[in-house]
């Protein structure tokens, strides 16, 4: 039989159980295993930036140095990016184990106020594009955010961890693309390895293929790998009723034409090739160009 002194502490045992049970079963965020992100204020721009770093899974296991991968729009492409990479090495059968680092946009920045500005090498006034609370300018701060890249962010990694500097890949997508050409004829040394997808070489009128021929009238070599990607939908088809058809710029027509005029300089360190992948479009050719690109930049040795 229960006495007056027993029961306020079987209520206090039960609010107790009660609460044990709720924090058990509470919802928390999910977090990626051997991920962090790292602050990076820039002193160039100046504006403060993030990085999402994944770290190999035997890093913490060996001295060893790895390869550094580098991905515009990290907000979408790093988890993305690491999801694959895990899916395709394979537990290490068929890829080369690498650090991954994205690139975040600005803080209190929307993704296409900050891409709109960091990724595009001039500033022009284009079509309004924005969607409701997001602007879509200014633009043309490639050279200035390249240089955050080149002189800072990749200290900033040699410096924290065991990166071997010696092989550097870049991938974007896009104004992603956009940009990693800029940084490929304004200091090709900044990456080793460019996997540039759906390339937006339409932009300010063919403005990267203007900068390719400044850059071939002063320069004799270009010692870099490129490969490029695009989806098939990327292409202008007109009389075809596939609404997944590009409307106005023919993506990957344009791709081809600048392998070709790269190809046509004749540099000798420079090794391109472009890729059209069947069935896809400008939104939905990121996973497989990231695919793509690890087997070709990452093959396993």
């Amino acid at each position: 039989m229960l006495n007056r002194a027993t029961t306020p502490l079987l209520i206090a045992l039960g609010l107790l159980i009660q609460a044990t049970t709720l924090a058990s079963t509470a919802a928390r965020p999910y977090t990626l295993e051997h991920t962090e992100v790292r602050s990076v204020p820039s002193r160039i721009l100046p504006r403060d930036y993030e990085i999402f770093v994944s770290l190999p899974e035997s890093y913490n296991k060996t001295q060893k140095r790895y390869p550094v991968l580098f991905m515009t729009d990290a907000n979408y492409a790093f988890p993305l990016v690491r999801s694959i990479n895990r899916r395709v090495n394979d537990y290490g059968r068929n890829l080369d184990e690498v650090i991954l680092v994205g690139l975040s946009y600005a803080r209190g920045d929307s993704p296409i106020t900050s891409r709109n500005r960091d990724y595009t090498p001039t500033d022009i006034v284009l079509k309004k594009t924005r969607r409701p609370g997001q602007g879509d300018g200014p633009y043309g701060q490639a050279e200035p955010y390249g240089r955050f890249i080149s002189e800072e962010v990749l200290p900033f990694v040699a410096q924290h961890y065991r990166a071997d500097m010696s092989k550097k890949i870049y991938v974007g997508h896009s104004y992603g693309s956009l940009l990693g050409l800029h940084l490929l004829f304004r200091k090709p040394d900044t990456f080793d390895y460019y996997v540039l997808g759906s390339p937006s070489l339409w932009y300010d009128r063919y403005h990267m293929l203007d900068v390719e021929r400044q850059y071939a009238a002063s320069n004799k070599n270009l010692s870099a790998r490129v490969l490029m990607v695009a989806g098939a939908f990327e292409a202008v088809q007109p009389g075809s009723d596939n609404p997944r058809y590009a409307k106005e710029t023919d993506m990957v027509k344009d791709m081809q034409h600048f392998e070709q005029q790269l190809k046509g300089r004749g540099y000798p360190g420079l090794s391109i090739r472009s890729e059209v992948i069947k069935d896809e479009d400008h939104l939905t050719v990121f996973p497989a160009l990231i695919t793509r690109g690890l087997l070709w930049a990452l093959p396993k040795r």
